[in-house]
Protein backbone atom coordinates (compact mmCIF):
# COMPACT_ATOMS: atom_id res chain seq x y z
CA UNK A 1 0.00 0.00 0.00
CA UNK A 2 1.44 3.71 -0.55
CA UNK A 3 2.44 6.30 1.69
CA UNK A 4 -0.12 8.92 1.85
CA UNK A 5 1.35 12.22 0.95
CA UNK A 6 0.96 14.80 3.48
CA UNK A 7 -0.28 18.59 3.44
CA UNK A 8 2.87 20.31 3.42
CA UNK A 9 3.21 22.21 7.06
CA UNK A 10 2.36 25.89 7.17
CA UNK A 11 3.01 28.16 9.99
CA UNK A 12 0.39 29.45 11.62
CA UNK A 13 0.20 33.19 12.95
CA UNK A 14 -2.09 35.37 15.09
CA UNK A 15 -5.88 34.15 15.28
CA UNK A 16 -4.84 30.97 13.52
CA UNK A 17 -4.65 32.36 9.82
CA UNK A 18 -1.58 30.90 7.80
CA UNK A 19 1.37 32.41 7.00
CA UNK A 20 2.43 32.62 3.22
CA UNK A 21 6.25 31.37 2.66
CA UNK A 22 6.47 32.16 -0.63
CA UNK A 23 8.00 35.74 -0.12
CA UNK A 24 6.50 38.94 -1.22
CA UNK A 25 3.88 39.56 -4.37
CA UNK A 26 5.32 41.21 -7.17
CA UNK A 27 3.12 44.40 -7.75
CA UNK A 28 1.03 44.73 -10.94
CA UNK A 29 1.94 48.24 -11.33
CA UNK A 30 5.89 47.31 -11.31
CA UNK A 31 4.85 44.73 -13.91
CA UNK A 32 3.54 47.26 -16.31
CA UNK A 33 6.30 50.02 -15.61
CA UNK A 34 8.82 47.41 -16.89
CA UNK A 35 6.56 46.90 -19.64
CA UNK A 36 6.26 50.50 -20.43
CA UNK A 37 10.07 51.14 -19.98
CA UNK A 38 10.53 48.04 -22.40
CA UNK A 39 8.72 49.87 -24.93
CA UNK A 40 10.10 53.03 -24.29
CA UNK A 41 13.49 51.61 -24.86
CA UNK A 42 12.34 50.12 -28.44
CA UNK A 43 10.79 53.41 -29.50
CA UNK A 44 13.97 55.18 -28.51
CA UNK A 45 16.30 52.74 -30.16
CA UNK A 46 14.36 53.02 -33.43
CA UNK A 47 13.44 56.91 -33.13
CA UNK A 48 15.80 57.48 -36.08
CA UNK A 49 14.33 54.80 -38.29
CA UNK A 50 10.87 56.07 -37.46
CA UNK A 51 11.56 60.07 -37.90
CA UNK A 52 13.13 59.14 -41.46
CA UNK A 53 10.64 56.55 -42.59
CA UNK A 54 8.12 60.05 -41.69
CA UNK A 55 10.44 62.14 -43.66
CA UNK A 56 10.68 59.89 -46.60
CA UNK A 57 7.46 59.83 -46.57
CA UNK A 58 6.43 63.38 -46.42
CA UNK A 59 8.78 63.96 -49.38
CA UNK A 60 7.01 61.39 -51.26
CA UNK A 61 3.66 62.68 -50.42
CA UNK A 62 5.29 66.57 -51.57
CA UNK A 63 7.13 64.59 -55.38
CA UNK A 64 3.20 62.80 -55.96
CA UNK A 65 1.50 66.57 -54.93
CA UNK A 66 4.45 68.29 -57.36
CA UNK A 67 3.60 65.63 -60.11
CA UNK A 68 -0.09 65.78 -59.21
CA UNK A 69 0.00 69.45 -60.40
CA UNK A 70 1.97 69.23 -63.25
CA UNK A 71 -0.27 66.70 -64.71
CA UNK A 72 -3.26 68.14 -64.25
CA UNK A 73 -1.86 71.66 -65.80
CA UNK A 74 -0.78 69.88 -68.86
CA UNK A 75 -4.11 68.04 -69.09
CA UNK A 76 -6.21 70.71 -69.06
CA UNK A 77 -3.96 72.10 -72.23
CA UNK A 78 -3.81 69.17 -73.65
CA UNK A 79 -7.59 69.21 -73.32
CA UNK A 80 -8.39 72.66 -74.35
CA UNK A 81 -6.50 71.79 -77.68
CA UNK A 82 -8.18 69.02 -78.82
CA UNK A 83 -11.65 70.47 -77.72
CA UNK A 84 -10.68 72.83 -80.08
CA UNK A 85 -9.43 70.48 -82.81
CA UNK A 86 -11.31 67.63 -82.63
CA UNK A 87 -14.74 69.57 -84.35
CA UNK A 88 -12.29 70.31 -87.19
CA UNK A 89 -10.81 67.26 -87.21
CA UNK A 90 -14.10 65.32 -87.37
CA UNK A 91 -15.00 67.51 -90.51
CA UNK A 92 -12.10 66.67 -92.64
CA UNK A 93 -12.25 63.39 -94.65
CA UNK A 94 -8.24 63.55 -95.18
CA UNK A 95 -7.83 62.85 -91.59
CA UNK A 96 -7.55 58.81 -90.86
CA UNK A 97 -10.04 56.92 -88.72
CA UNK A 98 -7.03 55.63 -85.97
CA UNK A 99 -5.62 59.36 -85.77
CA UNK A 100 -9.16 60.27 -85.08
CA UNK A 101 -9.99 57.61 -82.38
CA UNK A 102 -6.62 58.46 -81.30
CA UNK A 103 -7.24 61.87 -80.27
CA UNK A 104 -10.65 60.94 -78.97
CA UNK A 105 -9.07 58.55 -76.73
CA UNK A 106 -6.43 61.04 -75.78
CA UNK A 107 -9.09 64.13 -75.12
CA UNK A 108 -11.00 61.54 -73.13
CA UNK A 109 -7.53 60.29 -70.93
CA UNK A 110 -7.05 64.31 -70.65
CA UNK A 111 -10.32 65.06 -68.63
CA UNK A 112 -10.15 61.99 -66.54
CA UNK A 113 -6.99 63.60 -65.23
CA UNK A 114 -9.24 67.27 -64.67
CA UNK A 115 -12.25 65.26 -63.11
CA UNK A 116 -9.84 63.33 -60.75
CA UNK A 117 -7.84 66.57 -59.22
CA UNK A 118 -10.18 67.15 -56.93
CA UNK A 119 -10.18 64.45 -54.93
CA UNK A 120 -6.78 63.85 -55.16
CA UNK A 121 -5.19 67.02 -54.36
CA UNK A 122 -7.33 66.40 -51.34
CA UNK A 123 -6.06 63.30 -50.57
CA UNK A 124 -2.24 64.54 -50.84
CA UNK A 125 -2.91 67.49 -48.37
CA UNK A 126 -4.55 65.74 -45.71
CA UNK A 127 -2.01 63.02 -45.91
CA UNK A 128 0.57 65.33 -46.27
CA UNK A 129 -0.91 67.33 -42.94
CA UNK A 130 -1.24 64.13 -41.38
CA UNK A 131 2.46 63.65 -41.82
CA UNK A 132 3.56 66.98 -40.60
CA UNK A 133 1.26 66.70 -37.59
CA UNK A 134 1.58 63.02 -36.12
CA UNK A 135 -1.93 62.77 -37.06
CA UNK A 136 -1.82 58.73 -37.12
CA UNK A 137 -5.91 58.69 -37.41
CA UNK A 138 -5.83 61.11 -40.59
CA UNK A 139 -3.09 59.38 -42.12
CA UNK A 140 -5.12 56.05 -41.81
CA UNK A 141 -7.93 57.56 -43.09
CA UNK A 142 -6.56 58.39 -46.14
CA UNK A 143 -4.60 54.67 -47.29
CA UNK A 144 -8.19 53.87 -48.95
CA UNK A 145 -8.22 57.04 -50.53
CA UNK A 146 -4.71 56.55 -51.96
CA UNK A 147 -5.24 53.40 -53.43
CA UNK A 148 -8.53 54.53 -55.01
CA UNK A 149 -6.41 57.54 -57.02
CA UNK A 150 -3.50 54.69 -57.76
CA UNK A 151 -5.96 52.50 -59.07
CA UNK A 152 -7.57 55.80 -61.39
CA UNK A 153 -4.24 56.72 -62.68
CA UNK A 154 -3.72 53.04 -63.80
CA UNK A 155 -7.19 52.17 -65.33
CA UNK A 156 -5.99 55.39 -67.06
CA UNK A 157 -2.47 54.50 -68.57
CA UNK A 158 -2.41 52.64 -71.54
CA UNK A 159 -2.23 48.75 -71.93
Amino acid sequence: MPTPIKPPIRPIGKAGAIVSTAGPAVKFSDKLTDSLNDITGMIEEHKSMIDSIQEIALELTNSIGTLHTLTVKYATIANNILDGLLPIAKGLPIIPKNILDMLIKLESITQKIIDSNVATSKTISDVQTGLKTGDVNKIKGHAGALQNVTRQLTAILPK
